[in-house]
């Protein structure tokens, strides 16, 4: 067992790993989530809002195993662990064209994903129509639907924020200390669709307007915590990033080529892409290196 390890901004001593074996040891008979519970309670692992963070549990007691510091029970045969990639085998169902100017569109909408049936559409436009598909997000995330009266125009994930880039943190100017214990105050959008059948010039900006408007005060209802830094990732070989400049969002530099989760420096490979940033508040740099 280490010494200490770091994961998803908290380290955790020898005495807590330690913890951590035992109560996979002990709670054997348990499913691997009643266990990342438990584990969470007992060493009060959660998120400012109060919640628990099983999910990021669950992924360092899985870590863990295959490092081989402890024994996680078999995963229970329940129909699949996690949620499944959306089937789009089916035909598409499209809805009629919408082209028209971007004032005949408002008053938008910014509405949170709600209920199985409302999911499961959002995850299947974003699976056929992002270039990414759709992925489980890596811990607090929001998904929205933008819409205009009861049509549906776009769809926006919001999510934790990458755990280190190079050039990000060179312009927030942080030490790796404030990083560990700001960095729940910068929010990452994941995904930005707009729909293939909607083709209105300067919806994207004005969607993105209103999202640095309203999610923030979404996101601290939900996590208890107020962002401060939005950030987003930009596949440079296929986008230009128009919307976010046109929406004042500051390029900053581009990525180094690893996964946006990539702590051990391993993971090479990947799309170079260029790194915007939307200060929420003015004095946003001086904040996320604060106390």
């Amino acid at each position: 067992m280490p010494e200490s390890l770091t994961f998803c901004g908290r380290t955790f001593g020898r005495g807590e790993l330690e913890l951590m074996r035992q109560t996979a040891r002990d709670f054997s008979a348990l499913g691997v989530t009643e266990i990342a519970r438990t584990v969470c309670e007992l060493l009060e692992w959660t998120r400012p809002s109060g919640g628990l963070k099983n999910h990021e549990c669950r992924q360092l007691l899985e870590r863990l195993q295959a490092e081989g510091f402890l024994e996680l029970p078999e995963v229970r045969k329940l129909g699949g662990r996690g949620l499944r990639r959306p089937d789009v085998s089916g035909a598409c169902s499209e809805s009629a064209p919408v082209a028209c100017a971007a004032n005949e569109c408002e008053p938008l909408e910014l509405a949170l994903v709600k209920g199985p049936a409302e999911s499961r559409r959002w995850r299947e436009l974003i699976e056929r129509h992002h270039y990414l598909g759709c992925r489980v997000p890596f811990g607090a995330h929001l998904r929205y639907w933008v819409r205009h009266g009861e049509r549906e125009l776009a769809c926006l994930l919001w999510t934790s924020p990458a755990w280190k880039m190079q050039a990000r943190d060179g312009w927030i100017g942080w030490s790796d200390e404030q990083r560990r214990r700001n960095l729940q105050s910068i929010v990452n959008n994941g995904r930005f669709l707009i729909l293939p059948w909607v083709e209105v010039k300067g919806l994207a900006s004005k969607i993105l307007a209103l999202s640095a408007r309203q999610m923030p005060r979404d996101w601290e209802t939900r996590y208890g915590c107020r962002p401060l830094l939005l950030e987003t990732l930009v596949d440079a070989a296929l986008f230009r990033g128009t919307c976010y400049r046109a929406a004042n969002w500051i390029h900053i530099g581009q990525t180094t080529g690893r996964g946006r989760m990539d702590r051990e420096h391993t993971a090479h490979g990947q799309a170079i892409k260029d790194i915007y940033v939307y200060p929420l508040v003015r004095d946003a740099r001086q904040r996320l290196c604060g106390s």
